[in-house]
């Protein structure tokens, strides 16, 4: 072991500390954090209700991003049924596309308390546009749209709790250019 390896580990929890998220690993090497961070990551993709679709993490400020596949719509079936046969309701989903949660947590659609939302009803998005934040377990994690849309609702109050997969924003279909 030379002199600059114990250098180097006291800098990465000196820079660890700075960050209110990484002081709970600020007593930690970088190794123990590391495990304790895929520890971490281990439990959320416990709890999740299918494999996740991408998963980083990082020791640094100590992040945890986790990223599920969207559930698919269940497609609409027409049928007839001869005259006279029993009515039986059919449920129709709206006619739109939704932005969802990509994990439990708490939803904000502003960047700071104060400030402008991220989008209202009328905004034109694009894919890759932020549309809020969720935080969980002190992480803020934000909340992107993979599709083109103008706003029609925001469907989740400001500093609403959510679950994963809850609609969070109700968009038309806009043609992309």
């Amino acid at each position: 072991m030379t002199d600059i390896e114990p250098r180097t580990a006291q800098r990465e929890r000196e820079r660890l500390t700075d960050s209110s998220v990484g002081s709970m690993f600020a007593e930690l090497d970088a190794h123990e954090a590391m495990r304790a961070l895929c520890e971490g990551v281990n439990e959320v993709v416990q709890s999740g209700p299918q494999p996740p679709v991408r998963v980083h993490m990082r020791v640094g400020q100590a992040s945890i991003d986790v990223e599920w596949p969207q559930p698919e719509a269940a497609p609409v079936v027409a049928a007839t049924a001869p005259v006279g046969a029993p009515v039986v309701p059919v449920v129709v989903e709206p006619v739109g596309i939704t932005v969802s949660a990509p994990l439990v947590g708490t939803f904000y659609r502003c960047s700071e308390p104060g400030a402008r939302p991220f989008v209202e009803p009328g905004d034109v998005i694009v894919p890759g546009q932020q549309i809020g934040i969720v935080e969980a377990m002190k992480l803020m994690n934000a909340v992107v749209s993979e599709v083109p849309g103008r706003v029609v609702e925001v469907l989740v109050k400001d500093g609403e709790l959510v679950e994963y997969g809850q609609d969070l924003v109700m968009l038309e279909p806009v043609a992309q250019p």
